[in-house]
This record gives structure tokens, C-alpha cells and sequence, in this order.
């Protein structure tokens, strides 16, 4: 206990030495640092703060030393979550490299994979997409056709996917293609990682309806790919594609202002109806719902706290992701709902054509796709049904 509060002392008085004050400000999806060779400093301040937190490692503070992260045990992890909360540190890199990409090459690289790859995440010099969804296999993943057919030194990757979040302005993709075509659609699946600036990539973005933009559609025409650059066995992909759902689910479930926005509801609600004499929202119904929404808020707060403690004990989440990935997005669903209610017309005043990613109309037209992008919550509480309840 005791080495822990002096970590605490350390670390707090490093982080109010070296994270910037312009680093501690409110953060709208605009200041999210997403890094790669792509990426463009929003400030000077940005990149120093980059720089300092990946030179100690702490962008993945669990993840070894050895491959570029900070080798700090889950308690430590913890503590250093807390001190940057206390002062509002912004997080200084955004990555599905970090969130995703990372646990799975933790898990299944090869130590040669984990060496060459990890440090780049960490130090956010590779920017990375997901390769999963197609047009015929959204939901149903397993059935998706991308082939990648096997030429001895690479393999040769057709097809096409969908949804890929910033696949034009993504680096590198890890993405599943199927290798083995007469095995069963579980079987044969390999995951495949490559260059996006490889001769037969292709992306086009698709129009959202909150104007927006973040989505692809991504094409590959022949692309050759080393056959080294291959993640675990030869049409063990499935079993990889499962261990990353469980990270992005989790990652969904909690996300904060980069995918949600983080506009407070009651702050909001005092703005748009007032208070009355006793200092309480002056609408007794709107108050009521708001009170419903903070209850079940807090008490996702919980489960989500808990299950990063059960995380950073070295255990797997396995279908609870399941759980914060629907009761997550589900949540941030009413709080959009909430906020567009509360501000009445005043929310509607939207330009399309010009739409800010943080307007209220653009936030929750885009809080739609929250309960769709890695995996639906119908297909949420199907799990659910099965795997915890036993309903078949």
C-alpha cells in the first residue's frame, strides 16, 4: 500500500508538471489526437503532450515495457486514471491500435508481430482501421466472402468491406479474409494486416445522415500481402475476430466525448428551461426523466468500473462485453434523446450542409449507430439470451 501511494505522489506531480494547461480544457471530437503518418497536430501543445505520455509509456500503461507501454500493474493503472481524471487531462492519443488491435497481438502475435508493430501503436505512428463488415455479412460476420488467396510469399486479398471506420485516413487495417473457401464459414477465416497504400486499395467515404463522414467503403483488387503478416494460424481468424469483439464492445460501451459527445444533461436543462424557486428544473416531468437517466447512469458508472478492475487483474470479459456494449450505447441513445427534448426547437437550428461534429441534431443522429456499429443490440441481448440466461 505503501509503494502505491508514493506511485500516487509521483504521478501526480508529473502529471502537473508535464501535461500542458490547453491540455486539461474540455475536449469536443475536434481535439481527439488519433495520430499516423496522416495526422496533423491540432497545437503544439497536442504533440508535447504526446510525445511526454508515450515516452513513459503511459498511452498503454499496462502494456509491457518491451513493447512500448509503461509495465504498470492494474492497481497502478488505476491510480494514474484517477490523477488524470483530478486534473482533466485529455487522453493524449486515441487508437483502435490501443483499444482493439493491441490486446489481440498480445494475445496471438508472434513475438516478432508484437515487437515490430506495438511500439508504433503505442507511440501513435500507425493509424489503424477494422476490416470486418462487408455488404452480405454485417450481423451475421462469419459469412463475409473477402478471399485472400494463398501465392507461397503473400497472399492475394479481393473483396470488399463496409463501415470501416477512417479507412481513408487510415494508415494500416487488420482485417479477416477468408483463405480456406470450401471450409465451414467459421472455419477458414485468416486475419490478415496491411498497408493501406498498397497497390488495390481503394476507399470511399459514405455520407452520414448527421453529416458526418466517419464510415468507408473499402475495396481491395489484388492486393498482395506477406504472408508474414499473417495473425495467428492459417484460418484461426474467427477465434482472433471473437477475442477483439469482446475489446471493441467494452471500448463502445464506454466511450466518452471521441464517439459520444459529453454534454451534460442537467447543465443543458438548466440552460434551456430555468430553475424554479426551490432551484429545481422548472418542469416537473423533464425532471423526472433526467433523475431516471443519472440513477441508471451511475449505476452503469459501476458496472463499468468493476468490470476494468476484473480487467486489470489479468481476466478476460468475455460476454460481459456483451453487456456494456448494449446497456453503453443504449444509454447514450437517451441521453441524446434527453438533451434534444429538454432544448426544445432550439436544437433543430442545423445546417447540414455545415454540420459540427458536436451540434446537438449531429450528436444524436449519430448516437443511431452507436447501438449498430460492433454488433447490434439485437444481436447484444441474443448473446445475453444465450450465454447467461440459457434460453437456447
Amino acid at each position: 500500500m505503501t509503494d502505491l501511494h508514493s506511485f500516487r505522489a509521483t504521478t501526480r506531480a508529473w502529471l502537473e508538471e508535464n501535461c500542458p494547461e490547453t491540455m486539461r480544457q474540455p475536449m469536443s471530437e475536434a481535439d481527439v489526437c488519433w495520430g499516423g503518418r496522416k495526422w496533423v497536430f491540432q497545437s503544439e501543445d497536442q504533440r508535447l503532450w504526446l510525445d511526454r505520455m508515450a515516452t513513459r509509456g503511459w498511452t498503454v500503461p499496462e502494456w509491457p515495457q518491451a513493447y512500448g507501454g509503461g509495465g504498470l500493474s492494474g492497481d497502478e493503472a488505476g491510480i494514474l486514471k484517477e490523477e488524470m481524471s483530478r486534473i482533466n487531462a485529455r487522453p493524449p492519443l486515441q487508437s483502435f491500435g490501443i483499444w482493439m488491435l493491441g490486446p489481440a497481438l498480445l494475445e496471438f502475435g508472434t513475438e516478432e508481430q508484437k515487437r515490430h508493430y506495438l511500439p508504433k501503436i503505442a507511440r501513435g505512428e500507425i493509424r489503424w482501421c477494422q476490416g470486418y463488415s462487408e455488404p452480405g455479412a454485417g450481423s451475421d460476420l462469419a459469412g463475409l466472402q473477402t478471399k485472400g488467396v494463398d501465392c507461397g510469399s503473400h497472399f492475394e486479398v479481393t473483396g470488399q468491406k463496409i463501415w470501416t471506420s477512417y479507412a481513408d485516413q487510415a494508415d494500416w487495417i487488420f482485417c479477416l479474409v477468408r483463405t480456406e473457401p470450401d471450409a465451414p464459414k467459421h472455419k477458414g477465416i485468416s486475419f490478415l494486416l496491411f498497408d493501406m497504400t498498397s497497390a488495390g486499395v481503394s476507399t470511399q467515404p459514405i455520407q452520414l445522415i448527421s453529416g458526418a463522414s466517419p464510415f468507408c467503403e473499402t475495396f481491395f483488387d489484388q492486393v498482395e500481402v506477406p504472408a508474414d503478416q499473417i495473425v495467428g494460424a492459417r484460418g484461426n481468424g474467427w477465434t482472433i475476430a471473437k477475442y477483439l469483439l469482446t475489446h471493441e464492445r467494452e471500448m463502445i460501451g464506454s466511450s466518452d466525448a471521441a464517439l459520444f459527445g459529453s454534454e451534460d444533461v442537467v447543465e443543458v436543462a438548466k440552460d434551456a428551461i430555468g430553475l424554479n424557486a426551490l432551484s429545481q428544473l422548472d418542469d416537473p416531468l423533464l425532471r423526472a426523466k433526467i433523475a431516471d437517466f443519472l440513477v441508471d447512469e451511475a449505476a452503469f458508472d459501476a458496472e463499468l468500473a468493476r468490470a476494468q478492475d476484473w480487467m486489470r487483474a489479468g481476466n478476460q470479459l468475455g460476454v460481459q462485453s456483451a453487456t456494456l456494449k448494449y446497456t453503453g450505447t443504449e444509454l447514450n441513445k437517451r441521453r441524446q434523446e434527453l438533451i434534444m427534448e429538454v432544448s426544445g426547437l432550439d436544437a433543430l437550428e442545423w445546417d447540414f450542409a455545415q454540420a459540427a461534429s458536436d451540434e446537438k441534431a449531429s450528436l444524436w443522429l449519430r448516437s443511431k449507430a452507436n447501438s449498430i456499429e460492433g454488433g447490434t443490440s439485437e444481436v447484444m441481448l441474443s448473446i445475453l439470451s444465450k450465454a447467461v440466461l440459457e434460453l437456447g
